[in-house]
């Protein structure tokens, strides 16, 4: 009999995957059981003691907050002062037609969207932007995330420069479009993710086998095995012998060239008592597992030369994230392996029930006697589920550090970079810094306007590509144009990205993601 292992018996026995199986799920796994699968129950808590503020109650931000507030944000409340025209009437999915046309258009949408789910706190306010920066400014930093769709260049950059003052305050997303053409931007001032779902799983440590594994590989006696046994042997236990054998003939060497690989295959093919035993067809397909020496992966050797854990850095009350990262570089130098911690994980696998417990089970033991080991270099209290958390995913961490908005278009040198690598995503970009800036100063936007905005962005003797005339062009025909179908759009794009940034799992957009849905394609310049 073959089994496929499964995610629920990654870190459980039989009996307690029976169990788990066996009770029955309450409303909200029922409710949010598809989501609960991508950023499980540690995201599904971030999100619903989130707060976002999303500034203006546009057609573009309600599809936002459309795709927040199905999955389970918290609270949000739309700032708003404007009362809703008819063109608001004609592409805003979230107001009653002609009905809505004179109320608040906060009230409105707040009404509307909270239809989608009782669980989710809505509220409006009807104070302009302006008086808040004025009055309450610290009324903006209670949030977990702001969202600021089509603001008036002047007034963002007061909003920006606000947020920016200290690291603690939360993250800015900027959206801008018109017509066809848009791009948001993340404003951050540094971002950590444990849970990055990264593809690349983590390492068995085939090469480098921990005692009690290479104990139960080296002791099977394939020669007096039941012919049913044998053909059930998982492929990890299959490699580790043979890789133990080939290293005692090899100097301790792993297989290297390709005659020795090609060798190496071949003398795990020859293991077969039938030829039809797929566990050791498994294995060799596997092999390129024992051809690479097991090390701390490159990107992370590189955060641990981050400055953030560095003795001068690193004090009690620091992010938990660096007490951790601190940890595991400790534990790397001080481990027989000079590995990352081994995880319990194991992939699907050819075996029978009783051979891929029984592995799973030496994983569970060891992984658990490394997280203590690393537990031990840990300078601070940190709890013990993000402590597992850490270490099952210390192989996809990340540490991304982010700019204020706009100062990209200050820097004269990633410009002239921009314009060699990304011409058709720098000038979208500049079309709608420009466009805003006309506006702002109460100006038709006219192609000479345009222009003459972007180059003064990019510099005088800098010739813009051929690409900015027909983006201006768009702008110009259209400049207050809201599309259901773009709002849509950046609804889905804009609201997965505000999920990564409050769930700090998977990885965000850096730099500003420019959309064009006349030639439909995306793209991202000033990363």
């Amino acid at each position: 009999m073959t089994i496929t292992a499964t995610r629920s018996l990654e870190a459980q026995d039989i009996e307690g995957a029976t169990t788990a199986l066996q009770s029955q799920p309450d409303s909200k796994t029922r409710r949010y059981d598809r989501q609960l699968r991508l950023w499980a129950a540690t995201g599904q808590a971030a999100l619903e003691s989130s707060r976002v503020l999303v500034i203006s109650g546009s057609a573009t931000s309600t599809a936002i907050l459309k795709n927040l507030v199905l999955p389970g944000i918290g609270h949000f409340t739309i700032l708003d002062h404007e009362s809703v025209s008819p063109a608001d009437a004609g592409n805003n999915f979230f107001l009653e037609g002609f009905k809505s046309i004179g109320k608040p258009r906060a009230d409105e949408a707040v009404r509307l969207l909270s239809e989608l789910n009782e669980g989710v706190e809505g509220k409006a306010d009807h104070r302009t932007l302006e008086s808040i920066l004025e009055s309450e400014p610290q009324w903006l930093t209670s949030f977990t995330l702001i969202i600021a769709h089509n603001l008036h260049s002047s007034i963002l950059a007061r909003l920006s420069s606000l947020l920016w003052k200290d690291h603690t305050y939360p993250a800015l997303m900027v959206v801008r479009s018109t017509g066809f053409l848009a791009e948001f931007f993340i404003q951050f001032h540094e971002h950590t993710i444990i849970e990055s779902h990264s593809e690349t799983a983590p390492s068995l440590r085939i090469d480098k086998p921990f005692p009690a594994l290479k104990e139960h590989a080296l002791s099977l006696d394939y020669a007096t095995m039941d012919p049913t046994e044998h053909g059930h042997i998982p492929y990890v236990v299959i490699l580790v012998r043979a890789l133990e054998e080939w290293k005692q003939s090899h100097e301790g060497n792993l297989p290297k060239t390709y005659e020795e690989k090609k060798q190496f295959k071949k003398g795990v093919l020859a293991l077969k008592v039938k030829s039809d035993e797929e566990n050791f067809d498994e294995a060799e397909a596997q092999s390129y597992r024992c051809f690479t020496e097991t090390k701390v992966p490159s990107e992370i050797s590189t955060l641990f030369d981050d400055s953030a854990i560095s003795p001068e850095s690193l004090r009690q009350d620091s992010s938990p994230f660096f007490h951790l990262l601190s940890a595991l570089k400790e534990f790397t130098i001080q481990s027989e392996s000079h590995t990352l911690p081994l995880t319990s994980t194991l992939p699907d696998m050819k075996s029978d029930t009783k051979s891929y417990i029984h592995l799973q089970r030496l994983y569970k033991i060891r992984a658990e006697e490394e997280k203590q080991a690393f537990t031990s270099y840990l300078r601070a209290s940190v709890d013990d589920e993000l402590i597992d958390s850490f270490v099952k995913n210390a192989h996809g961490l990340q540490v991304l550090r982010g700019r204020q908005w706009g100062a990209f278009d200050a820097d004269k040198e990633a410009l002239a970079t921009a314009l060699l690598t990304s011409p058709k995503e720098l000038m979208i970009h500049l079309s709608l810094s420009a466009l805003s800036a006309v506006n702002s100063r109460g100006v038709k936007p006219t192609l000479e306007a345009l222009r003459e905005e972007v180059q003064a962005i990019i510099g005088e003797g800098v010739v813009p590509p051929d690409e900015l005339e027909h983006n201006i062009g768009e702008l110009v025909r259209a400049p207050t144009a809201e599309l259901p179908n773009m709002a849509a759009f950046l609804g889905g794009m804009i609201a997965q990205e505000a999920i990564k940034m409050i769930t700090k799992q998977y990885i965000p957009v850096k730099g500003y993601c420019v959309i064009d849905l006349i030639e439909t394609w995306t793209g991202v310049v000033g990363a």
